[in-house]
């Protein structure tokens, strides 16, 4: 018991400090680059504050506890967005104020990959490589729209107009017919 909690302590310690790091090093790059803080909390901070549960998520599915990497992204999703946030709120005078960036695009992006969730919810609770991949990409196509906005890019309409016309399209319509097929298929035998 006392090696096991030694070895959870200096993990622990360890990931602490290299998300440290990370974030130190990339919020210094952001600024230097002149990237607003918003975009840094919204992509470098939050990216190095998920650290820890990426390699906790990719270590724990190489040994086979899948159950501990599932729980360990969806326990810190909520855990972020509830007590972390709350905590805040309570901690700040006057309450913790939105920015309207923030509620028109970001919470529906937020909301809009919730449901994008639901075929993985109600098709076996499997995450199979391509929807990985998938969401990987949807998070980099977030990430890039984020700095394309704060530079005011020139590429910006473009690239939300491929989006919107063509990548969000494609999303929903896999959506669909992932809902389709396991609504037609055959219930499984009890």
């Amino acid at each position: 018991l006392l090696t096991g909690l030694l070895w959870v302590a200096a993990g622990l310690a360890m990931l602490v400090g290299g998300a440290r790091l990370f974030v130190d090093g990339a919020v210094e790059l952001a600024r230097q680059l002149g990237v607003s803080d918003l975009i840094i909390g919204l992509t470098i901070v939050a990216a190095g504050t998920s650290l820890p549960e990426v390699a906790t998520s990719v270590v724990a599915t190489l040994r086979g506890e899948r159950d501990i990497a599932i729980g360990n992204v969806v326990g810190s999703s909520i855990f972020n967005l509830l007590s972390v946030l709350g905590v805040a709120a309570l901690a700040t005078p006057g309450g913790l104020p939105v920015a309207p960036a923030l509620l028109a695009f970001d919470l529906p992006v937020m909301v809009a990959v919730a449901v994008a969730c639901l075929p993985i919810f109600l098709t076996g609770f499997s995450i199979a490589r391509l929807e990985a991949a998938t969401f990987l990409g949807f998070y980099l196509a977030y990430a890039a729209y984020l700095v394309l906005a704060a530079q005011d890019h020139d590429a910006l309409p473009a690239f939300s107009a491929v989006m919107l016309e063509f990548v969000v399209p494609l999303a929903v319509l896999g959506v669909a017919v992932s809902l389709w097929r396991h609504f037609r298929a055959p219930a499984a035998p009890r």
